[in-house]
């Protein structure tokens, strides 16, 4: 009785994230209500029978899934909160960027600063400091959307290569289904995905973008600081993790409190009337929160045993067809546990269609807002980017996931 009380409420919370824009209401405060009213009732009605004790051992995992994630993000977005805050990023691309650039050429540039930036760093912190760049732009709010899009799917394209990029394909790089140098041939069709998806939404924008170079300000040597810092801390999460296995939200951590030492000792002599830790204030919540109420409700649907069942399809149909339509569920139900209940299913396929799968649970995961870190990062970020917004675009998504992983088909026939 209580697996479809909690099914219900699952499909109630998504719907709400769906209409909020209608209704009104955060949706932080309803992903975050029926979150916890779901393990909550997990807890007076224990499902399939569980013992108290094991409901908690999930939830304690949830929790520290949970746990993790928040606070690799308060990090990050404090770094891109203080840099934003001080013209820093606005800066660098005034100064970059030509005085004039059409806005189609500015969409394959964001394109690709995107696709590169997620290789070398997380998707969380490419999307914050993609969308930091276009947001400085002053776009019209249905061109911000298309760019918004653009970063979306290039982010999750951009990390699906690389073992540090994603995590599921770190999940399947140690499963030993994948090597390196297979991982490598999904570098060409995730990019050619990326360009045909900035063909699409550049076409009709014609007009021109001008920078104002008279508005920009000098950047102080403590932001400059503050900026190596950052990068730093990128590349040191990426060699710690893949050389030692730091968790990444450690060494993101550390970075932080190197940052509010520094920023200390740099600003001692200056008249400051703001301190270096209050900018994680600036931050925005509403994210946080709504990333615990998603993942709260993901636990909860993997608790029911919905996720297992995804591996059904594989009875039904080849993998080749059945990873392309799991990719596309990916975008509605999380694609870590969903990877993991296929890992664990122990389902055999050869290594050119392991790789089709690496594609589609890192990239189907773009079809929907809700169903990426990327996503959810721009839906908080960008006020005109909804559900429903962003849902106009899922035929030139749909489009461009299919051409990619048509190409990572092809590619995995060189293995």
């Amino acid at each position: 009785m209580v697996t479809p009380i909690i099914l219900t409420l699952i499909a109630i919370a998504f719907i709400l994230i769906v209409i909020e824009d209608i209704i009104h209401v955060n949706k932080a405060k309803t992903t975050l209500f029926f979150g916890t009213l779901c393990w909550i009732i997990a807890f007076i009605s224990p499902i399939h029978g569980q013992s108290p004790e094991i409901v908690q051992i999930e939830l304690d995992h949830n929790i520290l899934e949970i746990a993790t994630l928040w606070l690799f993000l308060m990090a990050a977005m404090t770094f891109v909160a203080y840099l934003n805050s001080k013209g820093f990023i606005q800066n660098i691309v005034h100064r970059i960027m030509p005085t004039h650039i059409s806005e189609r050429k500015l969409m394959f540039l964001v394109g690709a600063f995107a696709f590169v930036f997620s290789s070398i760093s997380d998707n969380i912190t490419a999307t914050l400091i993609s969308l930091a760049v276009v947001m400085s732009l002053k776009l019209d709010p249905k061109k911000l959307i298309k760019y918004a899009t653009l970063i979306i799917f290039s982010v999750n394209s951009g990390g699906v290569s690389l073992i540090t990029g994603d995590v599921t394909t770190l999940m399947i790089f140690l499963a030993d289904k994948v090597t390196i140098p297979d991982l490598l041939l999904l570098i060409m069709p995730s990019m050619l995905s990326v360009f045909v998806l900035a063909a699409m939404l550049s076409i009709g924008m014609n007009e021109k973008i001008t920078f104002e170079k008279a508005e920009l300000r000098r950047i102080e040597k403590t932001d400059i600081t503050i900026a190596l810092i950052f990068l730093s801390t990128i590349f040191a999460t990426l060699f710690l993790s893949v050389q030692y296995h730091v968790p990444p939200m450690l060494t993101f951590l550390f970075g932080l409190s190197l940052m509010f030492l520094m920023a200390q000792f740099l600003m001692r002599k200056k008249d400051v009337n703001k301190k270096i830790i209050d900018y994680i204030r600036e931050i925005e919540y509403d994210t946080l929160l709504f990333f615990v109420g998603v993942l709260l409700l993901v636990g909860a649907l993997k608790e029911v045993g919905v996720l297992s069942k995804f591996t059904d399809l594989y009875l039904y149909l080849a993998p080749e067809y059945a990873n392309y339509l799991v990719g596309l569920m990916s975008a509605a139900v999380d694609n870590v546990p969903l990877t993991a209940a296929l890992l664990k299913a122990d389902i055999t396929m050869t290594p050119s269609q392991w790789l089709t799968f690496t594609y589609a649970t890192g990239v189907g995961g773009s079809m929907l807002i809700i169903g990426s870190a990327a996503g959810i990062i721009a839906m908080s970020k960008v006020k005109a980017l909804t559900f429903s917004s962003y849902l106009k675009m899922s035929f030139y998504l749909l489009i461009a996931y299919t051409v990619g992983y048509s190409g990572a088909y092809f590619a995995g026939q060189l293995i």
